[in-house]
């Protein structure tokens, strides 16, 4: 099997050599295009930090550049591609005055009905490059804003709804647009770009991915609770862009692990994270991952109406070279959850069923998580 280190290597060559295709945009100081919509907020320098919009250098209906939830069935090359189209421009902003015109700007860019024609210009030619992040999708070239222009469009009647609402708290309104059925990308920006709350702040658009993902997903559990306890085992499966995921549904009161495991220089690494019905009591390893798939599951568990336990098992494969983000676990377990689950006999059975396609064994799942001590140290007690 080809080493993790040299798949991405060689992508990386590939895709930087790609942006050869860009020399137009990249020897110039100025981009032209429609933004998806997208704004963007970096973690560096925290906290005045480096934010703005991000534009291709095209016009027009560019809206699946920053669309996560209609990428799934896409390859990995087809998203990076997406994303290497996409210029980020930045300027730094404090993250406690999210004010200014430039700021509103950007709100109005994020709550866009559609695509934002946009203008900017650079202090310096656009360098070639492509950056990589585990939470939030790649990115193309970025440059430092001189001026940026954008065009009026029509607003996102509920997100505009929840612009205006000062009294609304950020938590309330992330529920508020979801409930609505306002795509979890869009929400995250919105939540990002200070667009939410009594006190509004910029929020890293990393951290705001995963504040979503739990905000949403804790609300769920909080009423998944009070529904009866599912009485089989159900297994589901997916597998996409090199992730492999199973899903283990068990006869039990909410208790929820996530193990993810993954191939670093022919060695095996492991990371989890698990909560019981009382919440995460412990500082979370894998927060972005466990939240976007808790909030799958949560999902599935409250649209049947029933309470489980969850067991959720991730193998990221050698081929899986360049991290695109969160929402493909996000996506990828929705996608096992829509899709058709055998229902073992027992909860050995099902760990054998969940194992199965998968290249490492249930010893070695079991031996990195925490599941066979949670179900331990569950007592009649918990049911009641």
């Amino acid at each position: 099997m080809q080493n993790s280190q040299d798949i991405r290597k060689s992508l990386e060559a590939r895709w930087n050599a790609q942006l050869a295709r860009y020399s137009d945009i990249l020897s110039s100081d100025s981009v032209s295009g429609s933004s998806p919509p997208s704004v963007f907020v970096g973690t560096q320098g925290y906290p005045r930090l480096n934010v703005g919009p991000m534009v291709p250098s095209d016009h027009g209906d560019t809206s699946i550049l920053d669309a996560p939830e209609r990428w799934l069935g896409k390859s990995l090359d087809e998203i990076v591609e997406y994303r290497l189209s996409l210029i980020r421009g930045v300027q730094k902003v404090s993250v406690s005055e999210p004010e200014g015109r430039y700021i509103e700007a950007l709100q109005e860019v994020a709550m866009s009905d559609g695509p934002a024609d946009s203008e900017m210009s650079f202090y310096k030619s656009i360098p070639p490059s492509i950056h990589f992040d585990d939470h939030s999708a790649p990115f193309g070239p970025v440059g430092r804003i001189q001026s940026a222009k954008f065009s009026d469009t029509s607003s996102h009647r509920r997100m505009e709804r929840v612009y205006y609402d000062r009294d609304l708290l950020a938590r309330d309104a992330v529920l508020n647009l979801y409930e609505n059925d306002v795509e979890i990308s869009r929400i995250q920006r919105c939540l990002s770009i200070g667009m939410m709350g009594r006190e509004r702040k910029l929020v890293p658009t990393r951290w705001s991915i995963t504040a979503t993902d739990d905000i949403i997903s804790s609300d769920m559990v909080s009423r998944i609770l009070d529904y009866a306890v599912l009485d089989q085992y159900r297994v589901f499966h997916f597998a996409h862009i090199g992730n492999l995921f199973s899903v283990v549904l068990f006869p039990h009161r909410w208790l929820y692990e996530m193990t993810e495991a993954w191939y670093s220089n022919g060695a095996l690494g492991f990371g989890s994270d698990h909560e019981d019905f009382r919440g995460m009591r412990h500082t979370p390893a894998i927060a972005g991952a466990y939240f976007a798939a808790k909030l799958a599951v949560a999902e599935y568990l409250e649209r049947c109406g029933i309470q489980a336990g969850v067991f959720v098992l991730r193998e990221i494969r050698p081929e899986y070279s360049i991290p695109v983000g969160v929402w493909q676990v996000r996506e990828g377990v929705r996608a096992a959850m829509r899709g058709e689950f055998l229902t073992p006999e027992s909860f050995e059975s099902a760990l054998d069923e969940a194992v199965r396609p998968m290249s490492i064994s249930k010893k070695e799942w079991l031996e990195h998580g925490a599941i066979s001590s949670l179900l331990r140290q569950s007592t009649i007690s918990e049911f009641f």
